[in-house]
């Protein structure tokens, strides 16, 4: 008996030893896991906050959520690139010798993709059934070419030109699916140009994020932008496949014309027995003249973007440097354009041929105003103006698109309307590039581009919103 509780004894003491050991390990373990949780915070709370963010009220289970971040990939991939050909082309040689770099660049890239961006929309309209794979196949190609670019930026060789038009071609082709995807993936009361708002707004952050990234990347080395960029695109690339099924998937839909006759008015008619497709032009005059509207304001958009990069780069705003006056007049257009995008899925449809009308005139005023008192806060004020008129008329063209354009054809007339907004760019950024460095001039310039695109659209316009449109179903 004494033996026996002598053992007890023994073993009581040996397993609260034990229980010590235990308890002390689970407390380290606890421990470690706890300062784990603590470092891992950051990123995986900012992570679910931003996954939150996107899935909200049925973008989540709709599938649009996940083209939301899609399009933030596709966002931080473009802007990696661009900072490394902007440094390459543009801030790495005297401004003269930059003038021509980039007019060169211009004559080899943008003068191609003027003739390959019509055709675009007409080339994706064959491939209904292929809409993820289309989008997976230009993050690859821009994968594959920002490689190619990262040697070309260090050597200096021709081949750059060839690449940077096969970034462009490939980004615009990417735009024009995700436009066309976009009626796909609308959650139940959710109108096109909020979910249109969502998904820009989605892809301007992820610019505001990675732009500073690839500023610091650029420092490290002009390559290493293009690496990053190789990486993201990568991503983007398998993204595209957690897209849902029903982007793929063409019940519905038909080819939008870009001319068409009166026969054509109401829709498919059989005539001569032959279907006619409606176009555009067959909806009534709401959507050409906001795509005109449209157009007139991306052609002071790439107007003001050349003409101010090398205007500020020789005369800065006064008493800044070139560098603190183009990150001023970068960050007053990107706070607009986001703000114009925030308030754009405020006001939804509402009135949008009314909205158009106004953001242009106050886009002219702000345009007249800038060149007659030229000065730094002036030129700050109609970039932000710019960028904000911008983003609420397009969010408006979506919203008469939907309204107007019957759904048999409503998403080829996305792709097709994108396509010629490029073009009206690419042609104001060439009239940019050519002007002499004079802010008053070079203003009164972007009051005429304005002008035009105003007094041309505005009597269609309102004309248009007096009427009304027909009210038509929205794409399931």
């Amino acid at each position: 008996m004494a033996a026996a509780r002598s053992s007890q004894g023994a073993a009581g003491v040996g397993a609260a030893k034990g229980g010590t050991r235990s308890g002390g390990s689970g407390r380290m373990t606890g421990s470690v896991r706890a300062v784990g949780r603590a470092l891992h915070f950051p990123v995986t709370g900012t992570a679910r906050g931003i996954r939150k963010a996107t899935h909200a009220h049925g973008a989540g289970e709709s599938g649009l959520g996940k083209l939301i971040e899609l399009h933030a990939v596709n966002g931080a991939g473009d802007v990696m690139i661009t900072v490394a050909l902007a440094s390459t082309v543009f801030f790495s040689v005297p401004t003269d010798e930059a003038r021509g770099r980039v007019a060169l660049y211009l004559a080899i890239t943008m003068a191609p993709f003027t003739v390959l961006a019509p055709v675009i929309g007409p080339l994706l309209d064959r491939l209904p059934h292929g809409r993820r794979a289309a989008m997976a196949g230009a993050m690859f190609a821009r994968a594959m070419l920002a490689l190619l670019l990262s040697g070309a930026v260090v050597t200096g060789s021709l081949e750059l030109y060839p690449a940077a038009l096969g970034v462009l071609v490939a980004s615009r082709s990417y735009g024009v699916v995700r436009s066309a995807v976009v009626p796909r993936l609308l959650p139940p009361r959710f109108s096109l140009v909020k979910a249109n708002s969502r998904v820009t707004l989605g892809g301007l952050l992820a610019t505001g994020v990675a732009a500073p990234i690839g500023a610091g990347l650029q420092a490290l080395g002009p390559r290493y932008p293009l690496y990053g960029a190789f990486v993201i695109f990568i991503a983007g690339t398998f993204l595209s496949f957690t897209l849902p099924p029903k982007v793929d998937s063409a019940k519905g839909e038909d080819r939008a014309l870009l001319v068409a006759d009166e026969e054509h008015l109401h829709g498919p008619q059989l005539i001569k027995d032959k279907v006619r497709r409606p176009g555009l032009r067959t909806v009534g005059t709401a959507v050409t003249h906001a795509l005109g509207a449209n157009a007139a304001l991306r052609c002071l958009s790439g107007f003001l973007i050349f003409f101010l990069a090398f205007l500020l780069r020789e005369h800065p705003l006064t008493g800044e440097s070139a560098a603190v006056s183009l990150g001023i007049v970068g960050v007053s257009a990107g706070a607009g354009n986001a703000l114009g995008t925030a308030v754009g899925a405020w006001l939804k449809s509402r009135a949008p041929e009314i909205i158009i009308v106004t953001v242009v005139a106050c886009v002219l005023g702000a345009a007249i105003t800038a060149a007659i008192f030229f000065g730094a806060f002036l030129v700050a004020c109609l970039t932000a103006v710019a960028g904000f008129s911008q983003a609420l008329a397009k969010l408006s063209l979506d919203a008469l698109i939907q309204r107007d354009v019957p759904e048999l054809v409503r998403t080829s007339a996305f792709a097709r309307s994108e396509t010629l907004l490029q073009v009206a760019w690419v042609f104001g950024g060439a009239i940019g590039i050519v002007l002499p460095l004079n802010g008053t001039l070079g203003l009164s310039v972007a009051a005429a581009i304005i002008a035009v695109g105003w007094l041309t659209t505005v009597r269609g316009l309102l004309g248009a919103a007096r009427h009304g449109g027909p009210v038509r179903s929205r794409v399931a």
